[in-house]
């Protein structure tokens, strides 16, 4: 694993992650790579970001550099999760060699880590290698598959995201994770392309009942409008807005299950925001709830006093649904 390349990832950061009652220290990584063999989300640059066509040699050399930078600008015993990332999916063998896999085991060894792939790519084999690699006995569950789920309904995936797998896919690779010794973390998406609010907080509620039984953490993304995506493209035009600040407290609060939410972008046009007066306190809020859990406080933002408010309330009551030619 020794690279003298003084490459660096696309983003790497320290910060605080909730796993059950703890607080940890977590390192969060988002390796470039080979790219997302699926590469069609509506929503998503991310794709954008990797390397060009190259041997398997090449990118294992890249990728391998940007593990040695993180392990230089790093301290192991600063952290105890990690949350690994790529331009896909961690565990698809066209986007990150094989050989890789065990050499990032081997650099967070007693770990808890958290990894995103698509589902096609959760194989049991695949899983137990790598929890073999990272597990010291610290952790009862030293791996949770991280899958961005979106939605648990079909449609609003296949329409308003193209996400390319379907919820029973979904399904069958949680329980083939958890057949490996992993757990599941589900990435909601609040609000795709051409949802009005009401019906993006009808989807959100129904989708963690949903997921509930499958995944042991939940995470709440409210979308946020990517540069060079399709989702820019309507929004430049005035046919996309942001899920209100609102409607993400509600959600919060009515969960049955603690929900994690790091509004991206949060109080800005791009991002989930309101009217710009109250944006950053409940912003910041959102993010204090995601590590304490408080739900005390979720419902006292919610009775913040803001004249946007009853301009959401008129939004949810009166938007019409997104409306499309059946013909041409």
């Amino acid at each position: 694993m020794i690279s003298e390349l003084p490459e660096k990832p696309l983003a790497c950061w320290r910060g605080k992650e909730r796993y059950g009652n703890e607080l940890l220290d977590c390192l969060t990584i988002i390796f470039k790579s080979g790219g997302c063999s699926w590469s069609k989300c509506r929503m998503c640059s991310y794709r954008h970001e990797r390397y060009g066509e190259q041997s398997c040699d090449a990118l294992l050399s890249h990728l391998r550099a940007q593990l040695a930078w993180v392990a230089r600008e790093n301290k192991s015993e600063e952290y105890r999760m990690v949350k690994i990332f790529t331009s896909g999916s961690f565990f698809d063998p066209a986007e990150v060699p094989p050989a890789f896999l065990a050499d990032v085991a081997g650099a967070f060894r007693g770990k808890l880590v958290i990894a995103e792939t698509r589902p096609e790519f959760v194989q049991e084999d695949t899983f137990r290698g790598f929890i073999e690699g990272i597990d010291d006995g610290t952790w009862k569950t030293p791996l949770y598959c991280a899958i961005g789920l979106e939605t648990s309904s079909d449609t609003i995936r296949e329409k308003c995201i193209n996400k390319g797998f379907s919820f029973s896919d979904f399904t069958i690779a949680a329980k083939t994770a958890h057949a490996a010794g992993a757990g599941v973390k589900a990435y909601l998406l609040l609000k795709p392309l051409f949802l009005t609010e009401r019906e993006a907080a009808k989807d959100m509620e129904t989708t963690v009942q949903d997921v509930v039984p499958h995944a042991e953490m939940i995470s709440m993304n409210p979308c946020t409008v990517q540069r060079n995506t399709e989702l820019e493209f309507y929004w430049k035009r005035g046919a996309y807005r942001p899920p209100y600040l609102w409607t993400v407290l509600t959600l919060l609060k009515n969960s049955p299950v603690h929900m994690t939410c790091d509004p991206l972008g949060g109080g800005q046009k791009r991002g989930p925001h309101n009217c710009g007066t109250c944006d950053y306190e409940l912003v910041s809020g959102i993010r204090d709830y995601s590590l304490n859990g408080d739900r005390d406080l979720i419902g006292a933002l919610l009775e913040t006093e803001c004249g946007c408010r009853a301009e959401w309330e008129y939004v949810l009551a009166r938007e019409k649904p997104y409306c499309m030619p059946l013909t041409r």
